[in-house]
């Protein structure tokens, strides 16, 4: 079951990373006149993306917190003992930087509420970004952790 719900998080934060990324794109780089993939990509209403993107992250989040008892029993007392502190640091951070990104759900989606606003222009370019990086950052340590210990463990 640790295995289906590890997959299922996986699944679920490819498609937050894929949201998160085209609304960055979109809000940071605004398409302009021409035609091509670079334009198509950015040229979407970067509104569109806040509710699913919300709503991703909060399932991904949920999906997480069931399967972390697991991983600490079995993934990090392993780490531990091999003393690879380098990569439970990392996943210490995915930690931090997760449950901040919570904690600015209600802003991002304050700010996104009105796109035409100008006075939140900026909000919500940098909100957008800072959740984007973290979302990324979050992805590649997870991974590694998952791997480090599938590749090196018993």
């Amino acid at each position: 079951m640790t295995t289906f719900l590890l997959i299922l998080h996986g699944l679920c934060a490819v498609a937050l990373l894929g949201g998160l990324t085209h609304q960055t794109v979109a809000v940071l780089l605004p398409a302009k006149a021409g035609a091509g993939f670079s334009t198509a990509y950015r040229a979407v209403q970067a509104a569109r993306f806040t509710t699913a993107n919300i709503v991703l992250y909060i399932v991904t989040f949920i999906l997480g917190a069931i399967i972390y008892s697991p991983y600490r029993v079995a993934v990090r007392t392993w780490l531990e003992r091999t003393r690879l502190w380098h990569i439970t640091g990392l996943f210490e951070m995915k930690e931090q930087f997760l449950a901040i990104g919570l904690g600015m759900l209600p802003f991002f989606w304050l700010v996104w509420r009105d796109p035409r606003d100008a006075d939140t222009a900026g909000a919500r370019k940098w909100t957008t970004l800072i959740l984007c990086l973290a979302v990324w950052f979050s992805f590649i340590s997870g991974h590694i952790v998952n791997n480090v210990r599938g590749l090196f463990g018993s």
